[in-house]
């Protein structure tokens, strides 16, 4: 549903910004979606989309890094939302400077994907970035989707050899991403990767059970970016496969984080989009983004 709201003011601490681009998560209907999430943790009317890029055109009074006319890229409260409208107000401690080189669309898909992303492999799998640490071997399920495509590329950024799985048709586009091997969803999973290696890690990025909790080895983890699960489930599975765990993790909202990875756009990491809709058929891209979840290749982007 379309309607007009009044433009927001924003706070002391927060800037108002011109929406240039949003980009839309599973995040964001899995919070509509849930009947307890509709009634306890939004409010309404709730204006989904919590990823945007665009230009400050206010600053609250305790603002003191950004100006009117400063191009950045931000994340929105989530229980406000608001990225899916012309105007939105963002916290100053969430929002980045965006380079001229990064697009608003780029600097829109990138936040909840690429932090979730950088938070597992930098404090799960303990990963440098700089190359500089031991070799590892990790397994991206669910590679082509937004924190997929984001995932493979911050591996590689490290010593890291890359097993992806991902849907037949996006194989091709994983293998560009700089993925190692690539498996279509249906192979059969092992914890050893075509070239023998066994897998450090698991990083699930994509719908449903694990594929490979059952095989993973003593002492190693399924981190499930994308959890469902509730706490006690989660807890019953890890007992049950002793020491194989599964482990849900949540992104971590860290401005200095965001900043490095909106730093690393030159040649590093690429933002693939795979749609964009204009706001007028918002509820286009709202259906994609449920449809194809787990299929998208990249980030699906609203303009208004």
């Amino acid at each position: 549903m379309h309607v007009e709201v009044p433009v927001p003011a924003p706070a002391k601490d927060e800037v108002l910004l011109k929406v240039e681009a949003a980009s839309l998560n599973p995040l964001d209907w899995k919070l509509q979606k849930m009947t307890w999430g509709s009634s306890f943790m939004l409010q309404f009317p709730h204006i989904p989309g919590i990823d945007v890029a665009g230009e400050v055109v206010e600053v609250g009074a305790r603002v003191k890094e950004f100006k009117a006319g400063e191009k950045v890229v931000s994340v929105l409260s989530h229980v406000w939302g608001g990225g899916l409208a012309e105007f939105a107000v963002a916290k100053e401690n969430l929002t980045v400077s965006r380079p001229s080189q990064v697009s608003a669309a780029e600097g829109a898909g990138l936040p909840i994907s690429g932090l979730t992303a950088l938070r597992a492999l930098i404090e799960e799998v303990d990963i440098k970035l700089d190359g500089s640490g031991k070799q590892k071997s990790i397994l991206i399920e669910g590679a082509s989707g937004g924190v997929g495509h984001h995932a493979v590329q911050l591996a590689k950024l490290g010593n890291t050899h890359v097993t992806a799985t991902c849907g037949t048709q996006n194989i091709d586009f994983v293998r560009s991403l700089g993925a190692d091997e690539v498996l279509p969803y249906k192979t059969q999973t092992l914890i050893w990767s075509l070239s023998g290696r066994k897998y450090n890690a698991v990083l699930h990025c994509s719908t449903g059970i694990p594929q490979s909790i059952a095989n993973l080895s003593t002492n190693r983890e399924v981190i499930d970016l994308t959890p469902v699960v509730s706490t006690k489930w989660t807890r019953d599975v890890r007992t049950f496969f002793r020491k194989k765990q599964l482990v849900p993790k949540f992104v971590s909202l860290k401005k200095k984080n965001l900043a490095y990875l909106v730093g690393l756009k030159e040649g590093k990491l690429k933002t693939v989009i795979d749609s964009k809709h204009p706001l007028s058929k918002a509820e286009a891209a709202w259906t994609k983004r449920i449809d194809e979840d787990g299929d998208a290749s990249g980030k699906i982007i609203v303009e208004p």
